[in-house]
């Protein structure tokens, strides 16, 4: 698997991108043999296609891509990944890419070799690109590997990445960078302060635990908080065997923050960087924590637990709560957080939530420029009350079933006060295999920001 560009040199094979209405234009200026090979093979120049053609000697001479129409684009991203898969092993030079295209090709290309082989070998995309003209080669690798290692952390079993095993991703990656880590483990957790991250993980075989990262030393400062549940049972809650199928993937909002951070701190971003990963498995022994438990939070606040399944927005208050402590210029919390979500957008498009209309409008702009969809959901004031128990502060499950996105965002907006904050509730998982997006893990919302941060941090 190899997620960079090739060598441009002398014997790659110049591959034409070509639009459907385009091709008899393009064959007409081509020499019969070519013209004569295209039609015998009925390309039409369809999105996502791709052909081979051989020169006089039955060597390749060049290849093409089919880039069909502006509608049919609109449905999708990364097409050029499609006709990548579809050639033999070797290096290609492109020819006809719309130059606004080509950072966003040429990522989707790098993502379409990813395959994760840690317990089969797959086939991942052979063909190499050579990277186009005018885009930054370097910059595209470091956010491929970013996306990599996300969809690594989430793809893998919870037997193989347990909160230990988490808590080690994080180490590696501070070694990469030579970032600070720090870890609180276990009892540790209520001597310093952070009782729902204890009560949520107590549970389990391996002990919860609060790890703590920084890089940088100058520029604004910058927290990402991202819920490191590596499964959950829904604890006494216990969710139905079909429910709990994919809970391997509940700490992929820290799996997305670990991706985004590796692309912040491998691009050199002028901030200061803070990540805050708590890590436990939401587990049921008799040390379980139960419903109608009434835990105080690290900020004081009250909650009572109406729902042991609702424990990420436990873990992550009191991580919201340690984070606000500095008062950063900017934190953000990612999460797969409610199942509401995804009723309301579906799994491809990364619902996220601010107070601050200037950071949604560079958000937005940022998601179309790099193709990482986003959509803005509202922390509704009115819902505030459906969070309030009477007997606590807070409900970690209000009933009702309506607005649980946002009655989420709320809950975790209460441990953020006084910070600029951003909330995401992603799905990190790919239900259906798309161009450069295979099924699986996969992460959203991280290039989004990444191309979105300099401008919010820069007001």
């Amino acid at each position: 698997m190899s997620l960079s560009f090739a060598q441009d040199d002398a014997d790659a094979i110049p591959l034409h991108v070509i639009e459907q209405a385009e091709l008899p234009d393009w064959l007409a200026s081509q020499p019969t043999h070519v013209s004569d090979w295209v039609a015998s093979a009925g390309f039409t120049a369809g999105l996502g296609s791709a052909l081979l053609v051989p020169g006089p000697t039955g060597k390749a001479e060049m290849a093409l891509a089919g880039y069909g129409d502006a509608a049919q684009r609109a449905r999708g991203r990364f097409h050029l990944a499609s006709a990548a898969a579809k050639l033999p092993k070797g290096n290609y030079r492109l020819h006809g890419l719309p130059p606004e295209m080509a950072g966003q090709e040429a990522l989707g290309w790098l993502l379409s070799a990813y395959a994760f082989e840690r317990y089969k070998k797959q086939k991942p995309t052979q063909a190499r690109l050579v990277a186009p003209k005018g885009v930054d080669a370097t910059r595209l690798e470091i956010i491929a590997a970013g996306e990599a290692l996300t969809r690594d952390l989430i793809n893998t079993p919870a037997c193989d990445m347990g909160p230990a095993d988490l808590e080690a991703a994080c180490g590696d990656l501070a070694k990469a960078h030579g970032a600070r880590i720090n870890v609180i483990r276990g009892e540790a957790l209520l001597e310093q302060n952070f009782p729902m991250i204890h009560a949520v993980g107590r549970a389990a075989a391996q002990v919860p635990r609060l790890v703590d990262m920084r890089w940088g030393d100058a520029g604004p400062t910058l927290t990402l908080v991202g819920k490191g549940v590596c499964f959950d049972t829904g604890g006494l809650n216990l969710k139905p065997g079909a429910s709990m199928g994919l809970m391997k993937k509940d700490m992929g909002g820290a799996a997305t923050v670990l991706g985004l951070a590796h692309m912040i701190m491998g691009t050199g971003m002028n901030v200061q960087l803070r990540v805050l990963i708590p890590a436990v498995e939401n587990a049921v022994s008799a040390d379980a924590y139960r419903p109608g438990d009434i835990l105080t939070a690290r900020n004081g606040l009250t909650v009572e637990i109406n729902n042991t399944d609702a424990e990420g927005r436990l873990v992550l208050g009191d991580a919201l709560a340690l984070g606000a402590e500095e008062t950063p210029d900017l934190m953000i919390s990612m999460a797969t957080l409610t199942g509401a979500a995804r009723v309301a957008v579906g799994p491809d498009l990364a619902p996220y939530f601010t107070d601050d209309n200037s950071t949604a409008m560079a958000l937005e702009s940022a998601a179309a420029q790099v193709a990482d969809p986003v959509w803005r959901l509202p922390f509704h004031e009115p819902y505030e009350a459906t969070i309030e128990p009477g007997i606590a502060d807070l409900d970690n499950a209000p009933k009702g079933g309506f607005a649980g996105a946002i009655t989420a965002a709320l809950f975790l907006r209460r441990f953020a006060e006084g910070t600029p904050y951003t909330h995401f509730d992603i799905y990190g998982w790919n239900p259906t295999a798309a161009p450069a997006r295979p099924k699986g893990g996969v992460g959203m919302g991280a290039r989004a920001l990444l191309a979105a941060l300099p401008d919010i941090l820069g007001k």
